[in-house]
């Protein structure tokens, strides 16, 4: 080997000059007679599979003739080292390197999920949480009750979310939608689908009437939620901290009118979140949705019942109270959310919320929006159900 240079592994790998020579896996038959191993990195003419080539021969071969072995990277110990033992031996090791970081992620996954868990309950045992003055705990939602209305967000209804960029990253602003369904569950998908939907992860506060406030378990949920009472000193007072507010004028006019009435909204009211949207200079962001109109088709209204239970109505359905528990089922409706381009409030006066002009007009802008959008998606819809 008197003509030969030969070149290091480690010493190849870390030249600053010229081509370097990807590593090679010496093979099984890279011995020569005698004994006398073969340089690393070089590989003769005809040396490959134990040959006896020339010296000349040898030493001639081109270096850039080497080919790399592909399905390996990296050897343990180097190029010539001895702690290789054949091509199914540097395999094997390689796929066992590959494999047991997955194994460590997903137990250190589930060791952080139960560990998050256990420590979720120590704060709600020793009450190290926090409620807002309205009663809004924001762990206990993101944590427990979104997870209780996904499944039927996703899976049930299969809400379809469109225009959520029309909602803004930060500020108040007041989300006006229609309001349907017998029960109040178009307003709990609402706000899944702005929290889930949103690229900021937004919170929506919903204003509520008062027959949730009076209801057991049903006011500490909704206070849970981040509910709050149907009223302008409560809605201006979360517009102001920066937070989105959600309405629904309809109010029980919509939510307890006949099946054959559906999608066409009524009357939203004096315009009382036209005038808080106002004095707080926030955005009026329309919402319609479709769906929540079939999911308790309401054929008739006991109302000599709602009276003595106190209830604004009493619905009568194809399947409840025929069914007993099983009448309260909603049917699988497909669901549509779409929020529309906000409508401006900013730039008009402070005293601007007492003209009752610019209020009806506002109020019908709003409405005459959100009941166009509601025949758009209509005529889009494919099923009822799918």
């Amino acid at each position: 080997m008197a003509d030969a240079k030969v070149i290091p592994f480690d010493d190849d790998r870390s030249r600053g000059g010229g081509a370097q020579r990807p590593t090679r896996r010496r093979g099984t038959g890279s011995r020569r007679q005698g004994g006398e191993k073969s340089a690393p990195g070089v590989r003769g003419a005809a040396g490959e599979s134990g040959g006896e080539g020339t010296e000349e021969t040898r030493s001639a071969a081109p270096v850039h003739a080497v080919q790399p072995v592909p399905a390996v990277t990296s050897l343990p110990g180097g190029a010539g080292g001895s702690g290789g033992s054949g091509a199914q031996d540097d395999v094997r090791v390689t796929g066992e390197e590959s494999e047991a970081p997955q194994d460590e992620d997903r137990v250190g996954g589930l060791e952080r999920r139960i560990a998050g868990g256990l420590a979720f309950l120590r704060r709600r045992i020793t009450g190290d949480y926090e409620v807002d003055d309205f009663g809004y705990d924001a762990e206990l939602t993101d944590q427990v009750l979104m997870s209780l209305l996904r499944p039927m967000y996703e899976k049930y209804f299969r809400v379809d979310v469109k225009g959520v960029e029309n909602i803004p990253s930060d500020g108040g602003a007041l989300i006006v939608a229609n309001h349907s369904g017998t029960l109040p569950l178009d307003g709990l998908m609402m706000q899944v689908a702005v929290h889930d939907h949103h690229p900021d992860g937004r919170h929506l506060r919903l204003l509520a009437a008062d027959l949730v406030f009076v209801l057991p378990v049903v006011n500490e949920l909704a206070r849970k939620l981040g509910h709050t009472l149907a009223c302008a000193e409560d809605a201006e007072r979360l517009l102001g901290q920066g937070e989105l507010v959600g309405v629904m004028p309809e109010g029980f006019k919509g939510i307890g009118k006949p099946f054959g009435e559906r999608y066409k909204l009524q009357r939203f009211g004096r315009g009382g979140f036209v005038s808080t949207a106002l004095r707080q200079g926030a955005p009026i962001i329309p919402c319609s949705i479709v769906g929540a109109e079939e999911i308790y088709p309401m054929i008739g209204n006991a109302k000599t019942l709602a009276r003595l239970l106190g209830f604004p109505y009493f619905p009568l359905t194809p399947t409840f109270p025929w069914l007993g528990p099983l009448g309260a089922l909603p049917l699988p409706t497909k669901w549509t959310i779409q929020f529309g381009e906000p409508i401006p409030t900013d730039s008009y006066p402070p005293e601007a919320a007492e003209d009752p002009m610019l209020m009806f007009n506002l109020t019908d802008q709003v409405r005459e929006q959100i009941q166009h959008t509601l025949y758009k998606l209509l005529v889009q819809r494919r099923s009822v159900f799918f």
